[in-house]
């Protein structure tokens, strides 16, 4: 769809405040963390957050531009920041996410089979289903195509073997989209694109707990799974290519520049901004400015860095139409993201001072006990969807066109 400008988008804006109001639950005005939290653990939504998230994924609109034959809400993408902009407005947190939207989805809709498309993006659409990713292996992180995991042809179906590590969610998940090893002859030309039910006999998955005490990522085994030949995304040995697309469209989603209303990511700090943090622990003068001149400073500058880093994904969106999607800029956008938000949440940790250092105990606050592991979240940002130095590599060849090293110099 075209984008559209004054008085039609006008006429949306009417539109979609008057929907979001008849929709959106009281209840999760005063409270929409609810929402997040639902979508972090194994619990199934209940009470108003089952309510919001049927109704948006009815309405399409967790998915806004996505096609309508797919049951996405067809907007444009001005159309889209609009919708975003009357969320915000209300606080409505999208209840529709995951990796199904921000990486598989997008890759299925460019690379999959009419088939594959209407039975796996409606689903995505409505958040019925969880997905998780099986790339990186304890041998394949940063060099991803050295990748062991293998899928043998053994005549009506496939047959998995092998180990994934770092896999986000696994444990949680119903769907995985895996690459494996087709053609042991040949490297990123060997590697295919699979879908793999994570309910399917010889699938086991072990939770890795982390520093911050969560357990988000796992070690995943295959063990003679069975997986249906349909389930092939894309062409045999051609897995290399959907995977660099899923990428882009990870890196761009980690970096947070397009973020809708309610995202997380790595290091999102919990809580009020930062501005209303400060006034609360740091207090004011006799002016009603921040009493520190020095975190006066600092978080103008903060606060400057996220709005240039905001419109900077904005305007690498705009461009992107022409490319059909995200290009090598989301690598610059994953890198300066992850920056931006471990900068964000090392100060915020600093502005809660003593109350900063807490883990347990009634001593502290909720947000505080989260601002804290929030932190130190915040730190993976450099390596999930590859290190900042893959990304550099990237960024050198694919933008700027420098060489690349050569050894022993």
């Amino acid at each position: 769809m075209p984008d559209f400008g004054g008085s039609d988008l006008d006429a949306f804006r009417t539109k979609a405040r008057a929907w979001l109001e008849e929709n959106f639950p009281a209840s999760l005005r005063r409270d929409p963390s609810a929402v997040t939290e639902t979508e972090a653990s194994a619990a199934k939504p209940t009470g108003d957050v089952a309510l919001w998230k049927e109704r948006m994924g009815a309405k399409g609109w967790g998915v806004p531009t996505w096609p309508t034959q797919y049951g996405g809400g067809g907007l444009s993408r001005a159309e889209a920041r609009v919708l975003a902009e009357e969320m915000a407005a209300i606080g409505a947190p999208n209840p529709i996410g995951g990796m199904g939207v921000i990486m598989f989805g997008p890759t299925l809709l460019e690379y999959g089979d009419e088939e594959q498309k209407q039975r796996h993006i409606p689903p995505i659409v409505k958040g019925e289903l969880r997905w998780c990713q099986g790339f990186s292996e304890p041998g394949a992180g940063s060099d991803l195509a050295s990748l062991q995991t293998k899928a043998t042809d053994v005549g009506d179906h496939w047959l998995v073997s092998g180990s994934k590590i770092w896999t986000s969610g696994a444990h949680l998940a119903d769907w995985c989209f895996c690459l494996v090893r087709t053609d042991p002859a040949k490297k990123h030309e060997g590697i295919s694109f699979l879908l793999i039910d994570m309910r399917s006999p010889g699938v086991e998955t072990r939770p890795i707990r982390l520093i911050n005490d969560s357990t988000p990522f796992c070690e995943t085994f295959f063990t003679d799974v069975m997986v249906p030949k349909a389930n092939l995304v894309g062409p045999l040995n051609g897995g290399w290519t959907l995977a660099k697309r899923l990428l882009q469209h990870e890196r761009q989603g980690i970096s947070g520049a397009n973020a809708q209303p309610g995202a997380a990511g790595p290091g999102q700090v919990p809580g009020p901004p930062l501005d209303v943090l400060a006034r609360d622990y740091g207090g004011v003068d006799e002016d009603g400015r921040l009493a520190d001149p020095d975190l006066r400073t600092r978080l103008t500058r903060r606060m400057m860095e996220e709005r240039a880093f905001q419109l900077t994904g904005r305007r690498a969106a705009v461009e992107s139409r022409s490319n059909s999607g995200p290009s090598a800029v989301s690598s610059v956008l994953k890198n300066v993201g992850s920056w931006v938000r471990q900068e964000r949440a090392e100060l915020a940790v600093e502005i809660l001072g003593a109350q900063g250092l807490g883990w347990s105990g009634g001593a502290y606050s909720d947000d505080e006990l989260a601002t804290i592991k929030a932190m130190l979240r915040s730190k993976s940002g450099t390596i999930a969807g590859g290190s900042q130095e893959v990304q550099n590599n990237i960024i050198s060849k694919r933008i700027l066109g420098l060489p690349e090293a050569t050894q022993g110099r």
